[in-house]
């Protein structure tokens, strides 16, 4: 008489679940760690703003030290991205996608073009007072997707041959 143990024969065993689990966890980790270093390092420290489809600049360090990357073990997924501060404003998300904002208090702003003109002196855009509920328009720029964008190819190396006994 044969007796066949079918099962065996299936991949639905504990020990390759967690296996693939485990793997995957390790991955997208790596997934994670890969992209918030490329968008910390692709934000620089400068004077002034940056221009418009650039990643921001950094004047006082707080945006790239929040950007941080966490693992979902429910939805089997990492998050990557800019915590929230304090204040009640979105300021990451306004980098990264543009919009617009409501002044809540006068502000000094700079309009116009900033840099070098064709004789190749610096200049700087005048300064204009803002009153208090000024509609503000933001053009993007993005940090995040781009980050993604470079990682990109890089990714599914991480997967290969990452199941071990």
């Amino acid at each position: 008489m044969i007796d066949l143990r079918v099962k065996k024969l299936f991949f639905d065993r504990p020990k390759v679940q967690r296996a693939v689990g485990a793997a995957n966890r390790r991955a997208l980790s790596k997934v994670g760690a890969f992209i918030r270093q490329r968008a910390k390092t692709s934000i620089r420290k400068r004077k002034g703003a940056a221009p418009p489809g650039r990643p921001p600049h950094s004047h006082t360090g707080l945006l790239r030290r929040f950007i941080f990357f966490g693992y979902d073990p429910r939805k089997e997924s990492v998050v990557i991205g800019p915590a929230r501060l304090n204040r009640g404003t979105r300021a990451p998300h306004t980098l990264e996608f543009g919009g617009n904002v409501v002044t809540k208090r006068a502000l000094l702003v700079r309009v116009g073009d900033t840099g070098r003109d064709r004789r190749g002196r610096f200049k700087r855009g005048k300064r204009r007072l803002v009153k208090k509920g000024t509609k503000l328009i933001y053009k993007p720029r993005p940090f995040m997707g781009p980050a993604l964008e470079k990682e990109r190819p890089k990714l599914p190396k991480l997967w290969a041959n990452s199941v071990r006994s």
